[in-house]
């Protein structure tokens, strides 16, 4: 006797597999499953006649996902909000609901699709993996991730074809290959669907095996600099209290001086030493380099003879607002201007979506930051010669920003990062690899360093350094070889060539569906 429950219900355990499989192969985990992740979903949808159905499925993968793959939110609530872990573990449970909708929405999307084309199984699956590779792409998310992140953070030499379409054509080119994977699963008692499997096994290995070639086929560096990186683990305590004007200044001084000295003191003969986002705890720039925080770095590296690269806070002069900013300050203590103010802000954290046309909003939520923004990847850091391209946090998230910056002709990347609201096993990687992303992307060294960790340096070539340690004090020297003139990327002058080719696959699969359903009506009114 057939049981009534497993018969209705069994069917949606598809999409709690497509859940689990996305949250255990996205960083830090490997990427196991990327290959093949959407195809229980893909399935279960096929099967579905209401639009209900397909949302609410696609609701339930990005749930599972999200609580897998990105759990940290619940620490940052707890951390940054302060709030008890019961609401921290509710905030969680809501963000896993709407933080990544992208999902949903192709479903929907492929449903109305369906109005346009016949029954025609293989038309229908091509639509869904198409929907979805556009939707991950253009459905707006916090932590803008993507599937071809993984291939970097486990080192598999496939990612070095971002030099050609970037990670997010790597993204696509994952979730369409979950269309392969679906096609030959389900000719897999034939012979076309075993030689399916095999051709993309063997597809592959040829893309890493041309990973490998792009890393060697690579011009060798003509320049080289070297780099003292300070991790001074400040606390979230002593940063929310200077911030808030609650004093700890002097104290985080001290301490990103005594941590510096004692890295310089093991290694004098570096080029430049790099702070994190907002290290230097106080304003710079301006009438403020004489404030007496400013002389006490001031005589520190003139006392060292060493330049620094360090995020502070400054006030744009248009908007009289405080700016989350990145300043060159060379050997003898002085700002060598102009400075870098982050552009792209952190909703909910450095600013308030909506505020200027609901300034109700700011009265709703005081404790949200309100910083100016910056000018966008308009310039460069500069001194002793380099051309640094600044990047604070959460703009490397963005891969037009580092193109900007690589458009400037920026020989590395310098990117300043404060990680501690997050924890230490999941979203420090997570944004590690994103970042050192985009150095591929263009070819140009990044160099990152954080508060609390991870911090690090990658080659053009994609090789990751020694990585630092995370919640402890650190200093790490880091020799960059790099080109004095570096090439454009294909990515670089083609950026947009991935997206375009995946709206003009779009557009055919509609085309050839509209014209399979007029044929048919034609069809039908002969007979």
């Amino acid at each position: 006797m057939k049981n009534p429950w497993r018969a209705k219900y069994s069917q949606w355990l598809l999409p709690v597999c497509s859940g689990i499989f996305i949250g255990t192969s996205y960083i830090p985990f490997p990427p196991w499953a990327s290959l093949f992740c959407f195809v229980p979903l893909w399935l279960f949808w096929q099967q579905q006649q209401t639009l209900k159905n397909v949302l609410f499925s696609g609701l339930l993968t990005s749930f599972i996902y999200t609580l897998i793959g990105f759990n940290w939110v619940t620490y940052t609530l707890h951390e940054f909000a302060m709030v008890n872990w019961l609401v921290a573990g509710i905030g969680m449970a809501v963000f896993a609901l709407f933080g990544h909708v992208f999902v949903p929405v192709a479903g929907a999307l492929w449903f109305w699709s369906r109005k346009l084309y016949t029954g025609s199984a293989g038309l229908s699956f091509a639509l869904m993996a198409v929907f979805t590779a556009l939707a991950e792409l253009y459905v707006p998310m916090l932590f803008k991730w993507n599937f071809g992140y993984s291939w970097f953070g486990a080192g598999i030499p496939i990612f070095q074809w971002a030099e050609f379409i970037g990670f997010t054509g790597l993204s696509m080119l994952t979730i369409l290959t979950n269309l392969l994977v679906l096609v030959a699963w389900r000719l897999r008692a034939r012979l076309a669907g075993k030689l399916g499997f095999l051709a993309i096994v063997l597809g592959f290995l040829g893309l890493n095996a041309g990973g490998v070639w792009l890393k060697n086929r690579l011009p060798a560096p003509d320049a080289a600099v070297s780099v003292l990186m300070v991790q001074a683990d400040i606390s979230n305590l002593e940063k929310q209290g200077m911030e808030h004007g609650k004093g700890f200044r002097g104290e985080i001084l001290k301490k990103y001086l005594q941590v510096t000295a004692v890295g310089l003191a093991q290694n004098p003969q570096v080029d430049f030493v790099m702070w994190s986002e907002t290290a230097f705890p106080s304003l710079l720039g301006g009438d403020f380099n004489q404030s007496v925080y400013a002389q006490s770095l001031r005589e520190f590296l003139q006392a060292h003879q060493v330049a620094l690269i360090t995020g502070a806070y400054a006030k744009d002069e248009k908007s009289g607002l405080i700016t989350n900013s990145l300043f060159a300050v060379d050997q003898q203590g002085t700002v060598t201007e102009p400075h870098y103010s982050k552009t792209i802000l952190l909703a909910l954290g450095e600013y308030i979506p909506f505020e200027e046309t609901f300034p109700w909003l700011r009265t709703l939520l005081p404790m949200v930051g309100h910083f100016g923004r910056g000018p966008g990847p308009t310039m460069l850091l500069h001194f002793n010669g380099y051309a640094m391209g600044p990047q604070v946090c959460y703009e490397s998230l963005f891969p037009e920003f580092s193109k900007g910056l690589a458009d400037l002709d920026a020989q590395f990347i310098v990117n300043v990062t404060n990680d501690s609201w997050y924890g230490t096993w999941q979203e420090p990687y997570q944004h590690l690899y994103m970042t050192l992303a985009r150095g591929i992307e263009f070819r140009r060294p990044v160099l990152r360093v954080t508060n609390t960790g991870v911090s690090t340096a990658s080659l053009a070539n994609g090789e990751v350094l020694s990585l630092s340690p995370t919640a402890t004090r650190w200093t790490g020297v880091y020799q960059i070889s790099y080109q004095t003139k570096p090439q454009t990327t294909f990515y670089q002058r083609h950026f947009g060539l991935m997206p375009g080719l995946l709206w003009t696959a779009l557009a055919a699969l509609l085309v050839v569906g509209i014209g399979q359903k007029t044929r048919g009506k034609t069809d039908q009114s002969h007979d």
